[in-house]
């Protein structure tokens, strides 16, 4: 077994032995669960009928292929219901069975503590098309509600969990240490199909008492940790709770540089209550609820940080074997946790307290820029504006956002520059199908395009320092100067134009299709004259010669004059009764055969 009790990570094709199939009094199956002791089945509290006087609990990894079923009953008051704030928000739904005979402890697993950010997973449950048990495919993507469920997106459509899948295990992809258990799976009104789960910490936060059976340490650093000292009146300091609720609900910001010096004792209770209140474990269940009564905007997201640390007294190198730890990045203990760190492909929700108070600072900013580089989001908090928060702000807020303007700079003056360019160059050759609605639009976003230029330029000029507490009023986020925004921005207009230029390019190619179907069909129309002429169909030659040869050309009108000239041809051949070409229907795709490679589509005519 894997650390923790998990299935190694190349053991899928393989039916886990702590699966488990859980049949209700009826005999029909009522979900699935996780053998997490030999004789304790965890599961969901809906999978559970309360009113019946046991269930049946079927393992179908056994390693003799049996099957064993066995009856279980619910584990005392080891069992959280279901509940619903008034929005509609979920919570709870866990809930613990007993069995009557104990299976083999080698059979059963533990529980592993892990960030779930960005982190792809499998899933092993019972729905009625493979009530034989089937693994299913996911990515987690982030936390959603008030009770810290976390929402997974299917690998693929067909891997949806359905009704025999509530209470499996979550398996991590990478390690196979099972990280929570599966709740529901929902399609909404739009098509889109989800998976929730609710993950270890939530689940430890709902029965204590599976600590004894959960391995990995804690996302909250015990030092963090909300005291019942924290809610004497008065040691709120609410624009800061609401600042942190901010980052800790993602309020798009990457990085959030913050000071709490000693002896701020408001600050100091407002940092760790927001800090527990979002984490999964330790966050208390009134808050969950739409009325908790705490002043509004202070209340962060349950699942708000991944990991939360106090770097005080602590070397750069403790500090990445705990972020290491805590994003599962034990497969090469070997390499140092740093070399794990910088080469992981998932992110974290990271909360570090006291920086300057490490052992050694400087390394441990060297380290973050390493997580920011990497996607993660940072909150950190320094316990002096000296040297060190400041080479933090310049390390990790200043530089990044004026390297960020200035690709984003770069890729505007390549859309309002060259590809503005191609595309007037395009629109000088081709008249677009909607040429109305096509130039104005265009022109609209390549207008707002150059404003969005202007406005980053101006903001390299002022380059505006951060404020103490690193909120969004610093490089590249000033008045007029959204990043964001002009990233999105420039995203749609790229978009846009590609597509245009496609429609365009494909335009000019069906011109130049056509002027050489005319060539060929006047060719083709002297050998069949030999020397006569005809004004009439001299007309249509020269009409559609014109279309084409204008410039902006109008295809459709062009193609409409050259299918009138074409057609005109292959009649004149059959009313005419001559040679040549006719003699051999078909050559080069011109003759007397209706519809081949599109032309010829008519005959008779009178020419």
């Amino acid at each position: 077994m894997a650390a923790g009790g998990g299935a190694p990570a190349d053991s899928w094709m393989r039916t886990p032995s702590w699966a488990v199939r859980i049949r209700g009094a009826d005999g029909e199956i009522a979900g699935a669960g996780i053998l997490l002791t030999p004789d304790r089945v965890l599961t969901c509290a809906h999978v559970v009928d309360r009113t019946a006087d046991r269930m049946t609990a079927e393992f179908v990894g056994a390693a003799d292929r049996s099957v064993p079923a066995v009856p279980a009953r619910l584990d005392g008051d080891a069992y959280v219901p279901e509940t619903r704030d008034a929005d509609g928000d979920p919570s709870g739904d866990v809930a613990l069975l007993r069995l009557e005979r104990p299976r083999p402890a080698e059979d059963s697993v533990r529980l592993r503590k892990l960030s779930t950010s960005t982190r792809e997973v499998r899933m092993y449950g019972f729905p009625y098309e493979h009530n034989g048990g089937i693994w299913f495919r996911a990515t987690a993507v982030g936390g959603c509600g008030r009770d810290g469920q976390v929402q997974l997106v299917p690998a693929s459509p067909g891997e949806l969990a359905s009704p025999g899948c509530s209470g499996a295990g979550v398996a991590d992809s990478d390690t196979g240490e099972v990280i929570g258990m599966v709740l529901s799976g929902q399609e909404d009104r739009h098509g889109n199909r989800f998976t929730f789960m609710s993950p270890a910490d939530t689940i430890v936060g709902h029965l204590p008492r599976l600590e004894s059976v959960t391995t990995g340490l804690s996302g909250l650093d015990p030092r963090l940790r909300s005291t019942s000292d924290d809610v004497v009146p008065g040691l709120l300091d609410e624009p800061f709770a609401q600042r942190l609720a901010a980052w800790l609900s993602d309020d798009g910001s990457r990085v959030k540089i913050s000071v709490v010096r000693h002896g701020d004792a408001a600050r100091e209770s407002t940092l760790r209550r927001a800090i527990t209140l979002a984490d999964r474990e330790s966050r208390p269940p009134v808050s969950v609820d739409r009325a908790f009564l705490d002043p509004p905007g202070t209340v962060p997201s349950v699942g708000g940080h991944d990991l939360a640390v106090h770097a005080s007294g602590r070397t750069s190198a403790r500090i990445a074997e705990r972020i290491a730890e805590r994003m599962g990045l034990w497969q090469r203990p070997e390499d140092p946790p740093l070399d794990r760190v910088r080469a992981a492909k998932g992110t974290l929700n990271l909360v570090v307290v006291g920086v300057d108070e490490a052992v050694d600072p400087p390394a441990v900013l060297d380290l973050l820029a390493v997580l920011r580089a990497g996607g993660s989001r940072l909150l950190l908090v320094f316990r002096t504006d000296g040297d060190c928060c400041r080479r933090a702000r310049d390390q990790l807020l200043v530089r990044p956002a004026r390297e960020r303007r200035a690709r984003l700079v770069d890729r505007l003056r390549e859309i309002t520059g060259p590809l503005a360019g191609e595309l007037h160059e395009r629109l000088s050759a081709v008249v677009p199908q909607d040429a109305r609605s096509f130039g104005r639009e265009l022109d609209r976003e390549l207008v707002a395009a150059q404003a969005a230029l202007a406005d980053l330029r101006r903001a390299d000029d002022l380059d505006r320092d951060r404020d103490p507490e690193g909120d969004r009023h610093g490089p590249g986020h000033g008045p007029g100067a959204d990043p964001d925004r002009y990233e999105r921005l420039a995203d749609r207009v790229a978009g846009r134009l590609a597509t245009s230029l496609a429609e365009l390019d494909r335009l000019r190619d069906r011109r130049d299709e056509l002027t050489g179907r005319l060539r060929s069909y006047q060719v083709l129309l002297q050998h069949r004259l030999q020397g006569e002429e005809d004004p009439a169909v001299d007309d249509l030659y020269l009409r559609a010669h014109a279309l084409l040869s204008a410039r902006p050309c109008d295809v459709r009108e062009a193609e409409a004059a050259v299918d009138a000239y074409t057609r005109r041809v292959d009649g004149y051949g059959d009313d005419r009764g001559q040679g040549g070409y006719d003699d051999h229907p078909g050559r080069d795709g011109y003759g007397d055969h209706p519809g081949r490679d599109g032309y010829g589509d008519q005959r008779g005519g009178g020419a």
